[in-house]
């Protein structure tokens, strides 16, 4: 009897410490990304915030020429820091042409602030940072 009770208190402070694991610090994947409206949003404004800062490295002439346009994100994940960080998977158009990129926003909900950290085509091998 005492065995068994020793099991289950170890069995149950280690589903206990995995899922705290989980909840903070650990990548988790989002479901059902394409209809979740606030990670759609998210993709929207990673693209404006890329466009944005076109304005800030280009001359106007070739702003136009670089734009993205937003199509939607296709694979997103979160993780639980000071506030949820998103990776995520977007489809844009460049050119006329649709290509993938990477795009990581830090949510902070406390401050009513979004902070797009990072930007970039996705590779091929590693699309999730």
């Amino acid at each position: 009897m005492a065995v068994t009770l020793t099991i289950l208190v170890t069995l149950l402070s280690l589903l206990s410490s995995a899922s705290c694991a989980r909840l903070v610090g650990g990548k988790t994947e989002i479901p059902d990304v394409r209809t979740n409206r606030e990670v759609q949003e998210l993709g929207r404004f990673s693209v404006e915030e890329y466009n944005n800062g076109l304005k800030l490295r280009r001359n106007n002439s070739d702003n136009e020429r670089e734009k993205l346009t937003f199509s939607e994100v296709v694979e997103a994940q979160q993780q639980v820091v000071s506030g949820v960080k998103y990776y995520l998977k977007i489809s844009a158009t460049h050119r006329g042409i649709l290509k993938m990129f990477s795009s990581v926003v830090v949510v902070k909900p406390w401050l009513h602030s979004k902070k797009l950290l990072h930007f970039s085509p996705a590779s091929a091998s590693n699309t999730n940072q």
